[in-house]
C-alpha cells in the first residue's frame, strides 16, 4: 500500500482501491486504523471469499470508529462503484439491492466505507429462498464459556446422529455458532422448523444448561439456543469478519477439537494473530460446501425426534 494520511491505495486482487484518511483510528483502545482494517481484509480475502461469494451482504458500519454509534445497512449506496457486484432481492415492501462480495477489492472498499463487520445471508442469490446454511447461535447468559462449549458438543452430537455434518466457529463476541451446510432442497420455514424441533429436544435433555426462552429474564444462567437467523432476509456474522469490539476479535472457523478445548475463548483470534494461525493450520471450513447435508432428510429426521 502507498500513500499518506490524506489518502492511500491498497492493491487487492489486481485492483487498486483508494483509501481516504487511512490513519483514522477505528478502534480507539488499540490504535487500529482504517489502513489496518483494509490491509486485514485484503490479506484474508483468499481464505474468506469462498465463504462470501454469492451471498447478500448486510454491512455493520462505524464510519467514526467503534467508540461512536454504528449502524446496519443492507441497501447499496448509489455512489458505490459499478465494479462492485449487486443483487436486487425482494423484501416485504419492495426490493433492496445488496452488495455481493465477489472479490478482494470489494472488501477493501467496504473497509474504507467504515464497514467493520460483514454479515451474510444464509442462502445464495441464485436461489435466495433455499438456504445452504443452518445456524445454531449459542448465546450465553453469563460469562461461563464452558457452558457454551457443552452446548456446542450436544448440538454436534445430535446433528451427527442425524447424519449431518456440523461445523463450528467463534462469533468473536461471546458465543459459538454451529453451522450445517445444506443442499438447498428446502425453504427457510421448513429448515427453521426442523431446527426448532431439534432445540426443543436438546433443551429437554439438558434443562439446567440449555433454554429456548426468548426473553432474557427467563433464561437464568442457561445458554440460549437461538435459531432466529434461519429466515429469509436474515444474516449471520461472516467467517473471519472483524467484530466491533476492543482488540478487533474475529468470527473464526475452528475444528471441533480446538473449539471444545479448555484454552478456547470466543475472542481468542483477532486481526493481529489470525495469520499466524492460518500459517500453521488450514481453514477448517475450506471444504464445508462438500459436506452439504440433505435438507429434506434432516427435516424428516427432526420430525421423528421425541423429548426424553
Amino acid at each position: 500500500m502507498v500513500g499518506d494520511d490524506h489518502g492511500a491505495v491498497i492493491v487487492a486482487g489486481g485492483r487498486e482501491v483508494a483509501l481516504s484518511h487511512p490513519d483514522k483510528v477505528l478502534f480507539p483502545a488499540d490504535g487500529i486504523t482504517k489502513r489496518d482494517l483494509g490491509d486485514y481484509y485484503a490479506r484474508i480475502a483468499e481464505v474468506a471469499l469462498p465463504h462470501y461469494r454469492g451471498r447478500p451482504l448486510s454491512m455493520e458500519r462505524y464510519p467514526d470508529g467503534i467508540g461512536e454509534d454504528g449502524f446496519f445497512q443492507k441497501h447499496t449506496p448509489d455512489h458505490f462503484p459499478g465494479w462492485i457486484a449487486r443483487a436486487e432481492l425482494e423484501k416485504e415492501d419492495g426490493t433492496v439491492t445488496h452488495v455481493v462480495i465477489e472479490e478482494a477489492a470489494t472488501l477493501v472498499y467496504l473497509a474504507n466505507q467504515g464497514m467493520i463487520t460483514p454479515h451474510l445471508g444464509l442462502s445464495r442469490v441464485d436461489r435466495i429462498d433455499r438456504p445452504d446454511r443452518l445456524v445454531f447461535d449459542l448465546d450465553p447468559s453469563d460469562g461461563d464459556f464452558a457452558k457454551v462449549q457443552d452446548a456446542a458438543r450436544w448440538v454436534r452430537g445430535m446433528l451427527e446422529e442425524m447424519d449431518a455434518a456440523p461445523f463450528v466457529q467463534t462469533t468473536g463476541s461471546r458465543g459459538l455458532h454451529v453451522v450445517v451446510p445444506l443442499d438447498r432442497t428446502e425453504d427457510f420455514d421448513t429448515v427453521r422448523e426442523a431446527a426448532r424441533q431439534m432445540c426443543e429436544v436438546l433443551a429437554a435433555r439438558h434443562p439446567e444448561t440449555l433454554t429456548n426462552a426468548q426473553r432474557k429474564k427467563d433464561r437464568g444462567g442457561r445458554v440460549y439456543l437461538d435459531i432466529a437467523r434461519n429466515a429469509y432476509g436474515q444474516t449471520s456474522v461472516a467467517p473471519y469478519g472483524v467484530r466491533a469490539r476492543a482488540g478487533a476479535p474475529l468470527a473464526t472457523p475452528l475444528d471441533w477439537e480446538e473449539a471444545l478445548s479448555s484454552g478456547m475463548t470466543p475472542q481468542k483470534y483477532n486481526i493481529a494473530n489470525i495469520f499466524r494461525r492460518l500459517g500453521a493450520k488450514d481453514d477448517p471450513w475450506a471444504r464445508i460446501a462438500d459436506a452439504a447435508t440433505g435438507a429434506s432428510a434432516l427435516v424428516r429426521r427432526a420430525g421423528e425426534l421425541s423429548p426424553p
